[in-house]
This record gives C-alpha cells, sequence and structure tokens, in this order.
C-alpha cells in the first residue's frame, strides 16, 4: 500500500533516475522529466538513444547508472517495464515509483517481497512541488479519499 511517508521517503532520495524520458518534447517522458528538473529536482536520464536529455547526461540503461542512484522513475511502456525492475533490483535500487500507465502484472510480481519502496497508481508531478493542474488533481484526489495517507 502506498503512504504519504513512503512518497516522502523516495522524494528524499538524491539523485532520482528516470527511466523513459523521451527526446521528443512533445512526449509526456520529456515533459515530466524537464518539469522536475525545472523543480529542482536530480534527476538523471535514461535512454538508450540519447548521449543528452535537456541538457542532461544521458544513461543508456539502469546497469550504467552510477553507484549513488538508488530510486527509480520508470516511465516505460508496460511490456519494458518488468525488465526495468530486474535491473534495477540487480543494480541495487532500494526504491522505485511506477508512473501511472507504465504498471504492469509482470513488474510488480518481481517486486513483491524484495523490501524496495514502491510507489505505484500515483504520478510523480502531482507529489513533487505540485503546481496548477497537478495541485488540482491532488485536491481531487484528497476529496474523494483516494489521497494516500
Amino acid at each position: 500500500m502506498v503512504t504519504l511517508s513512503k512518497i516522502e521517503e523516495f522524494i528524499a532520495s538524491d539523485p532520482i533516475a528516470m527511466v523513459g524520458v523521451s527526446r521528443n518534447p512533445k512526449k509526456f517522458g520529456f515533459t515530466a522529466f524537464r518539469e522536475l528538473k525545472g523543480k529542482g529536482m536530480n534527476i538523471i536520464p535514461v535512454n538508450p538513444h540519447a548521449a543528452e536529455i535537456h541538457g542532461v547526461k544521458a544513461f543508456p540503461d539502469v546497469n550504467s547508472l552510477p553507484p549513488e542512484v538508488k530510486a527509480l522513475i520508470i516511465m516505460t511502456p508496460k511490456s519494458q517495464t518488468a525488465a526495468v525492475v530486474r535491473d534495477a533490483r540487480a543494480k541495487g535500487v532500494d526504491s522505485i515509483w511506477i508512473q501511472q500507465m507504465s504498471e504492469s502484472k509482470e513488474a510488480l510480481r518481481e517486486l513483491e517481497g524484495s523490501g524496495i519502496n514502491l510507489i505505484t497508481d500515483q504520478c510523480i508531478l502531482m507529489h513533487y512541488k505540485p503546481h496548477s493542474i497537478h495541485k488540482f488533481h491532488g485536491r481531487l484526489k484528497k476529496f474523494f479519499g483516494r489521497f494516500p495517507k
């Protein structure tokens, strides 16, 4: 179960890597990365097809990340998420945020009993220094009792 303290623990991680960052400014993976970086998050892009994204050195895969990376946001297609989770576990990542629409049953099974701080069914933009529409979504979730406690 996702709790507010688990979310706060994740957000306190530094640095945080994001797998699934797009090079295309029209895609959510690029927009989310740019917004989190702009809000001050120490975030590292992971994209096998880019050396740099939005001025930040990109890494081709989870295995290439620096050892100090212990938290990971996954924004990949569902078909790729379980493989990213396996790589993250092998790398020693201890906190994983699987962005909405990236979850797969296989990925969640990989994480059962792992002890990894897992955040699912939440939008990172609603929890990390939210503004405008994301702040509004958070208020709606609170109103309807669906915001983590």
